[in-house]
């Protein structure tokens, strides 16, 4: 393997024309970029230099190699600099739970890629995966479900579950639907939802076992089944878009708070985060609108 430092040392020669010049140019010893030199002719196998008394020339295979050469050195150029300007940038490790739309995760993308100096780093997950990451130290803030009661300035919004359906449903148009009423229809089962559970205990508890036309991690794709009218699911609110009816699951009282987590440790370094507050209030707004 050819080393950066070796590269260096022949563009030396080579713009120098003289040992000696380029050995001060390169801060080291004339014998030190002789060997250099000797060591990079025997990693190409060729003689680079036509070495003579009054000058250092090149040779054929030096011509060849001197090409190369100013593209690798450029090229690396080029990336100790874009290293140099991204070192300078505030990293913001984010948790982002998953049950979230992904149109208003765009569009807070979005909002926070405009803050500069800083970049975002995003892990998406359940709340049982991202809340270890934040303990241990590698995420500086999880925006996701929060419990308990969570100050203004870090709650974004606060919704309950309700029934999704396909609008064209004989029941789309009712503002509250009894489970009874759902008893023989087939179900989504969201995988991922955080109250799957409590879900599935409500129904039990009321002697409803509907059917299962789908399982699915991915809510999005939950919602295109239930547009699509393969079933209906339970799901947070925030899931309310065109094609989609979600009136109450009479009985079902159980609602989510959606915030932030940030790592007491990084605190001081993420609170003035424009990045993070543009994100934030992004997701509140859509929460407010939607």
């Amino acid at each position: 393997m050819i080393e950066r430092y070796l590269i260096h040392y022949f563009l030396a020669v080579m713009d120098q024309g003289n040992f000696s010049r380029a050995a001060q140019q390169c801060r080291i010893s004339q014998p030190t970029l002789s060997v250099g030199i000797a060591k990079l002719e025997s990693l190409v196998g060729h003689m680079l230099f036509q070495r003579t008394n009054r000058r250092v020339e090149l040779t054929t295979h030096g011509a060849t190699f001197a090409l190369h050469a100013r593209r690798i050195e450029a090229e690396f150029a080029k990336a100790t600099l874009a290293m140099a300007v991204d070192q300078k940038r505030t990293l913001i490790r984010l948790g982002l739970v998953s049950t979230l739309p992904a149109l208003w995760i765009e569009s807070a993308t979005r909002e926070a890629s405009i803050a500069e100096g800083e970049k975002l780093e995003i892990v998406e997950g359940r709340m049982s995966e991202l809340a270890p990451r934040l303990e241990r130290g590698r995420l500086d803030v999880v925006i996701g479900i929060v419990n308990g009661d969570v100050d203004d300035e870090r709650l974004l919004f606060e919704e309950p579950y309700s029934l999704a359906l396909s609008d064209n449903h004989p029941l789309a148009t009712r503002s509250s639907v009894d489970p009874q009423e759902i008893a023989d229809a087939d179900m989504i089962v969201r995988r991922s939802c955080e109250a799957l559970s409590d879900v599935s205990r409500f129904f039990t508890q009321r002697g409803v076992r509907p059917s299962f036309s789908a399982r699915t991690f991915n809510d999005d794709r939950a919602v295109v089944f239930v547009r699509a009218g393969l079933g209906m699911t339970v799901m947070p609110r925030c899931f309310r878009q065109p094609g989609i009816a979600m009136p109450e699951l009479s009985g079902f009282h159980m609602r989510r708070k959606i915030g932030m987590l940030i790592d007491p440790v990084t605190a001081g370094r993420v609170k003035d985060s424009q990045s993070l507050k543009f994100f934030a209030e992004t997701l509140r707004s859509a929460a407010t609108t939607g």
